[in-house]
Order: structure tokens, then C-alpha cells, then sequence
């Protein structure tokens, strides 16, 4: 491990909104101590909010600030990039918000059934390939079922993949989810008059948004609960959507102004 991560690492252990729980230290430790207690973490009883593969916290911290009635907690297993989010917390003194370093598998050691009330995927891979790790597969929204607070618990989805988008609407549709917002081009669509998409949406950008945003890709939402039926939840055929065609660059990889995707194809790399 770099002398950098070695530095991060330390100087998040001293950090009050960072708890690191990954599966070794869980096991060592009987479980996580504040499961069904996090009112205790923040000393109140305002909702709970989870954005999931959070990498360096850029949008847990925004919603924080946007919404100081709830409180926010970051989830990744990736303490490294966590670090980035959790320092502007500590240095703003915010207390709405949370970094927690653990597998998203684990929620159901963190989180007591109802606990949370909404969640955020933002930007996650698309694992095209592998539909069992996908943050809307069946196994994943069957969790989420059970630690959301029943039939007024949403998730949000944000994303520039169409495969992913396309997916999510398909499960959802498909397990007979409620969908409640829809945009294929959020931007475009938060313009329209009535439209009812939280403020949110295009105030706060990721690292990724902004360098799909740069690229012309369109940036896609869905918000969807669940019925309050505890049917079992099924996994779909998806052979049948397209699979994106594009790739992300790394974080050391300058965004181009007039490169084109085809030029640009070859040298892309994929690290969400």
C-alpha cells in the first residue's frame, strides 16, 4: 500500500464520520455495534439516507449540505476515495452526514429492518456482465426492501448507462415495483415546467457526471419504491437490452473537450 493510503488510512481513524467496519474487523467484533441505533451516531431521530459505492463522498456530502433534516451516510468498501468526502465533512463541521467502509452485501448487519428511508445509487458500475452484482438486481433490491421503511421508502437511481437504466426499469417493471419518477435525460426533463424532480438532481455533480456530462452522455434517473406485498423477488432475462458501448476514464485521465467517442474508444478504461 502507498505511503498516500497509509496517510489516508491514519488520519481516518482519527475522523469522527468515518467508521470502518470491513468483514474481518465485523467478525472480530460480534457485529456492528449501532445497528437499529444509528439515531445514536447522529443524536437525532431524523431520516436515514444511504448512498451506496459512494467512492470519494462527493455526492453524500452534497445532499448533506442540501438537506441538513436528514441524515446521510456514504457507503464503500474503497477507504481511500471515502477519504476525500469524509475530510470536507470534518473540516465543515457537518453532523448530518457519515462515511461507513464496509461490502454493500453486509447492509443487513448495519441496518435493522424499516431503518432507512431512502436510498441512492449513484453512477454505480453496470456490471453488464454480471448481473448478480448489478445495485438493482433482485438480490440487492430484496435487501433494500427489508431495511427501507416500508411502502414509503424509495430508491434513486442515477446513471449514464442506458444498459443499467434500461435494466432497472425492466426488474422494476417486472417485480411489480412502484415506479414513481422516470427521465431518460434528466437534464433536459428538470427544465420542463411541472416537473417534479428534486432540485438536487442537477445541482449536485460527481467526478463521473461531470465527465459524462463533458462527453454529451445523457444523465438518466429512476425513483421507485416497493409494494407493500413481501413477494419473493425475481431477476429477468436481459439478454435482450443493449449493452452500453463506452467506457469510463480513470480519475488520472484528463476529460477531453472535442475528442470524440469513436476517436477516443481505444483508450478508454473502465474504473468506476
Amino acid at each position: 500500500m502507498g505511503k498516500n493510503k497509509l496517510r489516508k488510512f491514519s488520519e481516518m481513524e482519527k475522523m469522527e464520520c468515518v467508521l470502518q467496519y470491513p468483514y474481518g474487523v465485523l467478525q472480530r467484533e460480534g457485529g456492528f455495534p449501532f445497528k437499529g441505533r444509528w439515531h445514536e451516531v447522529f443524536g437525532n431521530n431524523n431520516p436515514i439516507v444511504l448512498e451506496l459505492g459512494c467512492g470519494k463522498g462527493e455526492y453524500s456530502v452534497g445532499l448533506a449540505r442540501h438537506s441538513t433534516d436528514k441524515n446521510f451516510i456514504g457507503i464503500d468498501v474503497k477507504g481511500a476515495r471515502m477519504y476525500t468526502g469524509a475530510a470536507i465533512a470534518t473540516a465543515e463541521g457537518m453532523d448530518n452526514v457519515r462515511f461507513l467502509r464496509t461490502d454493500i452485501e453486509l447492509l443487513n448487519e448495519f441496518f435493522s429492518p424499516q431503518e432507512v428511508s431512502e436510498i441512492w445509487i449513484t453512477f454505480a458500475d453496470p456490471q453488464m456482465k454480471k448481473q448478480r452484482k448489478r445495485l438493482t438486481s433482485s438480490k440487492f433490491l430484496t435487501t433494500y426492501r427489508k431495511i427501507l421503511t416500508g411502502k414509503d421508502g424509495v430508491v434513486h437511481l442515477k446513471t449514464d448507462s442506458p444498459f443499467l437504466f434500461n435494466y432497472t426499469v425492466e426488474i422494476a417493471k417486472a417485480n411489480a415495483l412502484q415506479i414513481q419518477s422516470q427521465s431518460s435525460d434528466l437534464y433536459q426533463d428538470s427544465e420542463s415546467s411541472g416537473s417534479d424532480l428534486p432540485r438536487s438532481l442537477t445541482q449536485i455533480q460527481t467526478f463521473y457526471e461531470q465527465q459524462w456530462l463533458s462527453r454529451g452522455k445523457k444523465i438518466k434517473y429512476l425513483r421507485f419504491s416497493f409494494p407493500e406485498a413481501e413477494t419473493a423477488l425475481e431477476d429477468i432475462d436481459d439478454s435482450n437490452i443493449e449493452k452500453d458501448d463506452y467506457r469510463a476514464y480513470t480519475r488520472h485521465t484528463p476529460m477531453p473537450s472535442k475528442t470524440t467517442e469513436r476517436d477516443s474508444a481505444s483508450s478508454l478504461e473502465h474504473d468506476r
